[in-house]
C-alpha cells in the first residue's frame, strides 16, 4: 500500500515547490503589492491573487496526472507556470489601468485578473497532459 509513498512525497515535494516559486516570481513581476494590499484588506488583489494560485495549482495537477517521472513534472510545470505568468502581462496591455484598479479595490478588475488565470490554467492543463 505504501510502496509509492517515496514517489508521491517526490511529487508533492516538486509540486509544492514549483507553486511556492511562481507565486514568489509573480509577486515579484507584478507592478502591484499583491500581499500588502491583501493584508489591506484589498478584495480586487486579493481575488486576482487568489485565481493566479489556482490557475498554477491547476497546471501543476494536470501536469502530475499525466507523468510518473518527477523530473517531467518539473519541466513542464515550470513551463505551464511561465504561460501564467504571462498572462498577467497580456491583461496588463488590454485591460487599461489594470494596476490603479487593482490598487484602488475596484473588485471587477480582481474578479477578471483572477478568471483570466484560472482560464490560463484549465487551457495549460489540457495541453499539458497531452
Amino acid at each position: 500500500m505504501f510502496a509509492d509513498l517515496p514517489l508521491y512525497l517526490a511529487f508533492l515535494g516538486t509540486a509544492l515547490a514549483l507553486f511556492v516559486a511562481a507565486l514568489g516570481v509573480y509577486i515579484m513581476i507584478t507592478a502591484h503589492h499583491e500581499i500588502r494590499l491583501i493584508r489591506a484588506g484589498n478584495k480586487a488583489a486579493a481575488y486576482a491573487f487568489g485565481g493566479t494560485a489556482i490557475g498554477m495549482a491547476i497546471v501543476l495537477y494536470g501536469t502530475a496526472s499525466s507523468t510518473f517521472v518527477v523530473m517531467e513534472l518539473a519541466g513542464w510545470g515550470a513551463i505551464g507556470l511561465i504561460g501564467q505568468l504571462l498572462v498577467y502581462f497580456v491583461a496588463s496591455l488590454i485591460i487599461p489601468g489594470l494596476k490603479e484598479g487593482l490598487e484602488e479595490d475596484r473588485t471587477s478588475y480582481g474578479i477578471l485578473l483572477g478568471s483570466l488565470s484560472i482560464a490560463m490554467g484549465i487551457l495549460n492543463a489540457g495541453a499539458l497532459s497531452t
